[in-house]
This record gives structure tokens, C-alpha cells and sequence, in this order.
């Protein structure tokens, strides 16, 4: 399963399992807590993302076009999808800087997944 949200409150992904939240806006304290599965993409427009998140239980990292090219791609994808689906301005204003909104997505997951092996394991899954 896969949602994309353009904005969260406190706890987004607590105790998720699976899947694959994106999230094109603001998000509240507490970030993945009890994360066990699944990851997330996190658009920090605002640079405040690291005070946010469970620093216990997940891992942050910048997608880097160099070599995380698959994740590059399933993230544009789904905002494509999204922005199709429900005429999201923001997503479109997203989609049409993608090279300058890149550098500001962290790819969240749990700290006992490997970061290569994300989206392998969601083909598995499908």
C-alpha cells in the first residue's frame, strides 16, 4: 500500500508494518515511532525534520541521484500518480522543480532495514 499525504500531524508511521507513506508537506513531532517495516519519503521544504523524527527507531537519509536512482524514480512516480489522481497543485509545483525539490526528501526507514533493499522488498510483496 502506498499514500502520499501533503501534510501530518503528530506520530505519522507509528507502528507501521508495510508499505509506503509520502509526505509533501509539513509533519508533526515523533516521526516513526515504533516503525518496523515499510519506509517513508518526507519532503523537509522547512530544514526541521531532524528535530521531528523518532532519532530511536529510524534511520534518515537524502536521496541521492547518484546512487539511488530507484528510489529517484518510485517517489516522482507516485507523485505523478498522485498529482493525476487528484489535481494536487502543490504536487504539480513539486513535479515541475523536481531537480531543486530532490535535495529536500529524505527517504525514512526503519534502523534494521537496509537502505539498497527497500523497494526490492515491495516488489516481493506486490
Amino acid at each position: 500500500m502506498t499514500t502520499v499525504v501533503e501534510g501530518a500531524g503528530d506520530h505519522c508511521c507509528e507502528y507501521m508494518t508495510g508499505g509506503v507513506v509520502i509526505v509533501l508537506g509539513r509533519c508533526g513531532v515523533n516521526f516513526g515511532a515504533g516503525m518496523t517495516g515499510g519506509f517513508s519519503y518526507v519532503l523537509d521544504y522547512d530544514r526541521d525534520f531532524v528535530d521531528l523524527y523518532n532519532h530511536d527507531l529510524i534511520d534518515i537519509h537524502r536521496i541521492k541521484p547518484e546512487s539511488m536512482e530507484a528510489q529517484r524514480h518510485h517517489l516522482k512516480s507516485f507523485i505523478e500518480l498522485h498529482v493525476s489522481c487528484t489535481g494536487s497543485e502543490w504536487g504539480r509545483e513539486i513535479l515541475d522543480d523536481f531537480r531543486s525539490f530532490l535535495p529536500k526528501f529524505w527517504v525514512v526507514k526503519p534502523k534494521a532495514a537496509e537502505l539498497g533493499s527497500l523497494i526490492d522488498s515491495l516488489r516481493q510483496a506486490a
